[in-house]
């Protein structure tokens, strides 16, 4: 029987919440990293992930029907060509993107809150686990690391790029503003030899990025600080990055995170932001918007939206220049 000849059809497919739960489930099991270790019986995998034994045999049942899993005359489990995708050394790297247990996979749980947020414009996350996004990060170390790890391996994926789409050296000194764990401004410090850095971030990812900073022996030209982006920030840099910060924060949030930057940059720096600025209904945009939406009450924006926002504190738009899956836009004072 065809997907098509199904009760639903497509219709039914698309709008499951079973498979892609029993999906992550199985990620943040790691299952299919047991599986490639020799693991390969319900009772094995059960005892290794602490799992009950028949829940766990149901679950791989179905992770068999949809493809993700396969099984031999003998009741052995292997893996199909999905889910060696799940593996946590595949290149794509997507099993840490939706462990239930890390700070994205836990967070897209709020999804089954998303009539509230389309109904009332509040964000998802806080209806369904009692606090905000940000404050859960902050208080939980382990979502916190999780959080840096995840977004320095994306935009560690665009360093190559990001470093030969601006003249950073120019900069002089640069601070990377809500930088993380620092793992984008030290590609740029590697490939820019007279430059200087400061990841500006709150204190637990100013730690992380600090020992960052010492492991790749850029301490000579590099520091982290611990602090507030809505807060004076450090005066006096050539630049100050903003790295997927706006998209996380409404508009009036957005403004004055810029203005801060304005500020500190005067009318000699220069405020650069990399963000996606897709003006189509993609699904990637779509889908991007829509997390931010329900996470934080962020959202993506075009490059009208952000030039709008830059204006309102003095700046304005004085390139785009791609920078692998992100834009770069330097930002200058209005004449």
């Amino acid at each position: 029987m065809t997907e098509e000849e199904r009760w639903g059809g497509e219709l039914w497919a698309a709008a499951d919440l079973l498979t892609p739960m029993a999906i992550r489930v199985a990620a943040t099991l790691r299952l299919a990293d047991h599986i490639a270790a020799g693991q390969r019986t319900v009772e094995a995998l059960a005892a290794e992930t602490g799992a009950d034994q028949d829940a766990l045999g149901r679950l791989m049942g179905h992770l068999v029907a949809a493809d993700v899993l396969s099984r031999e005359e003998d009741g052995a489990y292997g893996l199909t060509a999905m889910g060696e995708r799940l593996r946590d050394d595949h290149p794509d790297g997507v099993r840490r993107w939706i462990d239930l247990d890390g700070a994205i996979g836990r967070a897209d749980l709020c999804f089954v809150q998303l009539l509230h947020t389309v109904r009332t414009g509040e964000p998802a996350y806080p209806r369904q686990f009692g606090r905000g996004y940000w404050e859960e990060l902050s208080d939980d170390p382990g979502l916190g690391a999780s959080f840096d790890a995840l977004m320095g391996s994306r935009l560690a994926a665009d360093a190559e790029a990001v470093a030969a789409a601006y003249p950073w050296a120019s900069l002089g000194h640069v601070v990377d503003v809500g930088g993380g764990n620092g793992s984008l401004l030290i590609a740029i410090l590697r490939a820019h030899e007279d430059l200087r850095g400061t990841v500006l971030d709150l204190d637990g990812p100013a730690a992380r990025a600090r020992e960052a900073i010492a492991s790749a022996g850029l301490e000579h030209r590099a520091e982290a600080q611990a602090g507030s982006f809505f807060d004076p920030l450090p005066a006096g840099a050539g630049g100050y990055l903003l790295s997927g910060v706006l998209h996380d924060w409404d508009d009036d949030e957005a403004v004055r995170i810029l203005r801060r930057c304005a500020e500190a940059a005067s009318a000699t720096g220069k405020v650069l932001v990399m963000e996606h600025i897709e003006d189509a209904y993609t699904a990637s945009n779509t889908e991007g918007d829509l997390r931010m939406l329900c996470y934080v009450r962020g959202r993506e924006r075009t490059r009208e939206q952000l030039d709008e926002m830059a204006r309102s504190v003095g700046l304005q738009i004085h390139s785009v220049k791609p920078a692998g899956s992100h834009s770069l836009i330097e930002l200058l004072p209005l004449p």
